[in-house]
């Protein structure tokens, strides 16, 4: 009987397998121990998030108490890099008050080979995202090697953000202005034979309101 308790327990412990999976448990756990608990647990030490103006996200919620209903949010979208070393993942959410919105959350594997968030950003939507059963999984090219990252725009007086992967197949940038505007962006790598990393990503959000 104890080993088997002790296979149950480690079995409970293992890490999610993938992102889709990991950004799942990441919501089930906002409503079962609470919205900004689940935020602290799964994210990293350095992890970011927007109020509007970038912060980090353990200082920022460091004694922020957890709402009587949490949000409630699903995958749509994840790319992941060849490696697997980062992902990100797009979905819906909605609040229980009835609004809706989008998220884009970048996700990065840890030593442990388990998934932590390291950067968290979304916006306001007037119709909710579509709650599909799965979630559309896009890896880079494992295969082609050669096509560069177009040149970003920086605005000036913006606080930047940026990111790749270790072997290179996907990127993500973000630049935040004084107002509060925010640009998310992340490339992956594909066989396409275009002469540029596709953007799979491009999140524009207005300056705060």
């Amino acid at each position: 009987m104890i080993p088997l308790l002790l296979a149950l327990a480690a079995s409970a412990d293992t890490p999610a397998m993938t992102p889709v999976e990991a950004e799942r448990a990441f919501a089930a756990d906002a409503k079962t121990i609470g919205q900004w608990t689940a935020f602290r647990k799964w994210s990293a030490d350095d992890a970011v998030m927007f109020v509007p103006q970038p912060a980090n996200a353990h200082d920022f919620l460091k004694d922020r108490k957890d709402p009587a209903k949490a949000i409630d949010w699903w995958p749509t979208a994840s790319y992941i890099s060849c490696d697997g070393s980062l992902a990100v993942n797009t979905g819906g959410w909605r609040r229980p008050d009835g609004k809706v919105g989008y998220f884009t959350t970048v996700w990065r594997r840890e030593k442990d080979g388990g998934w932590k968030w390291i950067v968290d950003g979304g916006d306001d939507l007037k119709a909710a995202r579509d709650r599909p059963a799965e979630a559309k999984v896009t890896r880079a090219s494992c295969t082609r090697t050669g096509p560069t990252i177009e040149s970003i725009l920086f605005t000036p007086g913006a606080k930047l953000g940026d990111g790749r992967s270790d072997d290179g197949t996907l990127r993500w940038h973000w630049q935040v202005t004084p107002d509060g505007a925010r640009l998310f962006m992340v490339w992956l790598r594909d066989d396409s034979g275009n002469p540029d990393v596709p953007v799979v990503i491009d999140d524009n959000i207005p300056a705060a309101r």
